[in-house]
């Protein structure tokens, strides 16, 4: 189904979320009233494909900067050369987010979107799956709506990962978890721009204050199961030129490892967010580490 706003058209692939938007050039210089649309059918729709868009990167900054202020590519992560702001999604690299996440949780101020464009794509495999995790909080019983509400978790960089497959992946592990962080999240996030509730847990999540680790495993194994329900999961088919815009902030996403050792590189750019409130709006708070100010101005805010 193809519906239209004022300065674009939209065709929904997902019934709970993702929209391909149709008319749209992100190498042109964007008038004002498309960037609002845009951030509208952001929010509705939380994850927005535009295909076979000519970008190169200084396009694709461009383009990310028209919703707020960047990030630079990763707290602990080295940038494109000469790029500071773009982080090489290489699966050469040993960089395959084969775990369900919201970008950068481990840090106060995660961004507020990413935008993700498709450089090398193989020829079968190497999706990139999106999660509504607003729909999955709205899934929940009610006991367990009321549990989550009240429940806060420690995200983390620094936690059992899966051994590496190689001594690429290994120093890529080195890294990621060469400045520790853990950050106090509530397990419910209320939306700063639409007031929606959404689950806010994924990988970096590793435990729930207040309880121990295998109490925290388990509700957190509950929790992520309505995230990932498949109902509540976009499934994007890459082609070389593609990008897709995201919202971070209501969102987990997944690539799964399933091309072998084909070629695989992507570029993302992050907006910076906003500090985490749940629903008693409280703050989410450093536990280790800094406020990453080197990786994001929201942090000096």
């Amino acid at each position: 189904m193809t519906t239209s706003t004022t300065t674009f058209g939209l065709r929904r692939i997902g019934g709970r979320i993702g929209a391909e938007i149709v008319g749209v050039d992100l190498s042109a210089e964007l008038d004002p009233a498309v960037v609002t649309d845009l951030n509208t059918a952001l929010l509705e729709h939380k994850a927005l494909v535009f295909r076979g868009q000519r970008l190169d990167d200084a396009g694709q900054l461009r383009f990310a900067a028209l919703f707020g202020d960047l990030t630079t590519a990763h707290p602990t992560v080295a940038s494109v050369d000469g790029q500071p702001h773009i982080l090489p999604v290489d699966g050469d690299e040993g960089v395959r987010a084969n775990q369900w996440h919201t970008d950068v949780t481990f840090v106060r101020t995660p961004p507020k979107a990413s935008t993700l464009r498709a450089l090398v794509i193989p020829p079968y495999g190497g999706n990139t799956l999106i999660a509504n995790a607003g729909a999955a909080y709205r899934d929940l019983p009610e006991p367990l709506r009321e549990l989550a509400d009240k429940l806060w978790a420690v995200h983390t960089n620094d936690y059992d990962y899966a051994a590496p497959k190689n001594e690429k992946a290994a120093e890529y592990r080195r890294r990621f978890v060469s400045r520790k962080y853990r950050t106090a999240h509530p397990v419910v996030r209320v939306h700063p721009e639409t007031g929606e509730r959404g689950l806010f847990i994924g990988g970096f999540a590793q435990t729930l204050v207040g309880l121990s680790h295998s109490d925290s495993r388990d509700l957190l194994r509950i929790f992520q199961s309505y995230v990932t329900r498949p109902e509540n999961i976009v499934r994007i088919a890459w082609n070389p030129g593609d990008l897709v815009l995201f919202d971070n902030r209501i969102t987990q996403h997944l690539a799964p490892d399933d091309y072998g050792d084909l070629p695989r590189l992507l570029h993302r750019v992050t907006v910076a967010g906003d500090v985490p409130a749940g629903v008693d709006g409280t703050l989410s708070q450093v536990v280790e580490g800094d406020e990453a100010a080197h990786y994001t101005p929201a942090a000096a805010a």
